[in-house]
């Protein structure tokens, strides 16, 4: 699954948004990719652990737990 994020008025794949990275922030092709993988990485691990992820001015994530239900086909 490739993640896409929104950006202003622009939506970005993964790649595209490690070339904003290095575009904008004068870093080297893998400097930018290790940036934004360690970025997932650690989002999905405090997601696993259940912590909430908030970043301010942008979100937040978090796992939301409830019950099953019956769902009825009419």
């Amino acid at each position: 699954m490739v993640p896409i994020i929104y950006l202003g008025e622009t939506l970005l794949n993964k790649l595209e948004l490690i070339q904003e990275i290095k575009d904008k922030c004068g870093l080297i092709g893998h400097e930018a990719t290790q940036l934004v993988n360690i970025f997932f990485s650690e989002l999905t691990n405090a997601l696993a652990n259940g912590d909430r992820v908030r970043i301010r001015g942008f979100c937040s994530f978090f796992i939301k737990k409830y019950e099953g239900y019956t769902e009825r086909n009419p």
